[in-house]
């Protein structure tokens, strides 16, 4: 989204860090908006998409750096307020949907991997493989809002006993049997595959520990942009920006007035409502419907 680097308030010689930086289309963005002499740092776990990333940037030689690696790791390698402006954009990225090979799509049969890093971490089969039913369950309704969750899952381990589940199409042909499509407007397999690929990425502890390492990382003024796709995400991110735009800190697990503790506010929202992609790139990139993005600007002297 255009909008997304106009928010970011990129100026020339801006250091600025892209915590996903997939294809790179944003990166690019950035590299342009902050000529000549502006710096990015970007990272992704995935080592194709870092390739990918370096080939595109190549019409920016010397201004930017790219590693392999998970974005909630950043503090690692940046040092604390040193960016000016962080983009987290979330989700999975058109190239590791269409490639059946990773197993993130049932539209196409794969194996089912469905790992960001596929050199890392056990794969969506292995949790197929080895949870109980009500460990599955649990995925499917806290991760993709199943409402068969408790069916489907009690399913799966009964076929498993017979057949190990190893490929997409044999999951989503599962799903199909035991929740038709009846009248959905989505395929039944899209929650349970959603839910599959958050567990196996540990997609929303890398987002809460990334929120925290991004705030670390911006100089006071600097903005944060975060790009979500489903509402347990975009949650996640409101609850954040709530929370530090605070002038206190509240008791853990309850905000009772006579608890509270005075601080300064760390965060100010740039705008309470999201940035949602516009119609003409919704009907370019389909996949850009479900896009939102929340700014927030780092406070401080």
């Amino acid at each position: 989204m255009a909008e997304v680097v106009e928010n970011l308030q990129i100026q020339p010689g801006s250091m600025c860090l892209d915590g996903t930086v997939g294809g790179a289309g944003h990166a690019a963005a950035i590299l342009t908006a902050s000529a000549p002499n502006g710096r990015l740092i970007g990272c992704d776990r995935d080592g194709s998409a870092i390739e990918a990333a370096r080939a595109r940037l190549s019409e920016f030689p010397g201004r930017f750096e790219i590693r392999q690696g998970n974005y909630a790791d950043m503090t690692e390698w940046v040092a604390p307020e040193s960016c000016d402006a962080v983009l987290l954009d979330l989700g999975v990225s058109s190239p590791q949907l269409d490639g059946a090979g990773r197993g993130f799509s049932f539209q196409q049969d794969g194996p089912l991997d469905m790992r960001m890093d596929p050199s890392q971490g056990p794969t969506a089969a292995d949790l197929l493989g080895r949870l109980d039913a009500d460990e599955l369950a649990k995925i499917f309704w806290e991760y993709g809002g199943e409402k068969d969750s408790r069916r489907l899952a009690r399913a799966i381990v009964h076929d498993r006993q017979s057949r190990a589940f190893e490929r997409t199409r044999q999951l989503a042909e599962l799903i199909e049997r035991i929740s038709p499509q009846a009248g959905r407007k989505a395929h039944p397999a899209t929650k349970v595959f959603q839910a599959l690929r958050i567990a196996v990425n540990d997609e929303l502890g890398s987002l809460q520990r990334g929120l925290a390492a991004a705030v670390t990382v911006l100089k006071p003024g600097g903005r944060l942009a975060v790009i979500t796709f489903h509402s347990l995400e975009d949650r996640m991110v409101k609850e954040f920006g709530r929370r530090l735009s605070r002038d206190y800190e509240a008791a853990e697990g309850v905000d009772a007035p006579e608890l509270r503790r005075p601080r300064p506010p760390q965060l100010k929202w740039v705008q309470r409502k999201a940035i949602v992609p516009g119609e003409d790139e919704t009907r370019e990139n389909p996949r850009s419907r479900s896009a939102q993005c929340r700014v927030f600007e780092k406070l401080g002297s």
